[in-house]
């Protein structure tokens, strides 16, 4: 009930009564006139409910974060009984606003909203209700949608860090440089070339044949870089503007820009994710990093394995591990104590914490236990 509504029917209360008690005829057509006001409020609002036509879409549904669009409305009214302005609450990305559109009889009405996304994750755009006002505005009447929320998945953007070095074999050798064959592993045979080593020479093989036949080797893959991304609710968002969601992007930039800097160098990179969508990242090559974006973009950050107890499974794959790359916003003994259990099984092991406050007395015991077993302690501060 509108404020003009509840006027309206004190003055039909009174002009009610003063018509029945003296009999006036302006008392009997003011009664009436307020009667037919209200009746067509209701009689317009009901034929608008029933015949408007509403669609909402946006330009793109997948962009990088920081990028702009348009969410796109359209309005068309069947009913000829002319109505008030129809207003839209809309749920932006920025928070909420409120639209107002004039709906015209058999008359597209569109209209179109800059939007900006300024953090990673999927995000609903648009109304989720339409409230319909009489041209009177006496009444309002709200109507639900049943078709869902355009939907914006906002990826996140990569930025530049420095490589990390691979660990290295005793004669100081790098364990990606290694391109010796297997021998442990005889694949095939082929024909003797000139500069062949003689161990490798089949000779009962080649006995047989009246040839020389040497045989063939695997030459093993090159380990992985393995990724461990804290994908449990991040900590240390405090008071700040939007902290929780930019430590959110940071986390999803960071690992991406890791990752995206191991592929350009050829190495493979692995990244299990253990949210509440656990799902697991594995590529050689740069071009899979549309689908690397996807996949730290549909993170919640809200929930799934804790952090500690994922640093304990990732043990083992220390064998076939050249290098551990560790992201989070959490550091305590026991996130400290399970990168020095990862370190200690021999890849290199960079740590990235994220975090405001870059100073805090609380993490010095921690880093510099980190920093005595090798860890490379690296800071990233949300944008």
């Amino acid at each position: 009930m509108t404020g003009r509504l509840l006027a309206a029917l004190s003055v039909l209360g009174v002009t009610g009564l003063s018509a029945l008690s003296l009999g006036g005829p302006v008392f009997y057509f003011v009664s009436w006139a307020l009667l037919m006001m209200i009746f067509y409020a209701v009689i317009s609002l009901m034929a608008a409910r029933f015949g408007l036509q509403f669609s909402q879409r946006l330009d793109s549904h997948t962009l990088e974060r920081g990028d702009g669009g348009q969410l796109h409305v359209s309005l068309r009214l069947k009913s000829p009984l002319p109505i008030g302005p129809v207003r839209l609450p809309l749920r932006l990305p920025e928070g909420q606003a409120e639209a107002v559109m004039q709906a015209g009889f058999l008359r597209e009405e569109n209209a179109a909203f800059s939007l900006r996304f300024p953090h990673v994750g999927q995000w609903a755009v648009g109304t989720e209700k339409l409230i319909l006002e009489d041209f009177f505005g006496l009444i309002r009447l709200p109507v639900r949608l049943r078709a869902p929320l355009p939907q914006a998945l906002v990826l996140p953007r990569r930025f530049e860090v420095l490589p990390l070095d691979f660990a290295r074999l005793d004669e100081g050798r790098a364990i990606p440089g290694r391109s010796g064959e297997d021998v442990t592993s005889p694949e095939d045979t082929r024909s003797y070339r000139l500069g062949d080593p003689f161990k490798r020479i089949h000779w009962k093989l080649s006995v047989r044949s009246r040839e020389l036949i040497v045989r063939r080797f695997e030459i093993p893959e090159p380990p992985d870089t393995l990724i461990l991304l804290d994908c449990t609710a991040p900590l240390g968002a405090g008071d700040k503007p939007d902290g929780r969601a930019r430590l959110i992007d940071t986390l999803a930039e960071t690992a991406l820009s890791v990752a995206a800097m191991q592929m350009a160098q050829g190495q493979p990179v692995r990244m299990p994710l253990y949210g509440e969508k656990q799902s697991e990242f594995h590529a050689d090559r740069a071009e899979a990093l549309a689908l690397l974006k996807e996949e730290l973009a549909c993170q919640l950050y809200n929930g799934g394995v804790s952090f500690e107890r994922v640093l304990n499974l990732e043990l083992r794959r220390m064998r076939r591990t050249g290098a551990t790359i560790i992201i989070t916003t959490r550091l305590d003994a026991a996130v400290a104590e399970g990168v020095k259990n990862i370190r200690a099984s021999g890849p290199n092991v960079r740590f990235y914490l994220i975090t405001f406050t870059i100073n805090a007395p609380e993490y010095s015991p921690y880093i510099a236990l980190l920093q005595q077993n090798l860890v490379e302690v690296c800071y990233v501060t949300p944008a």
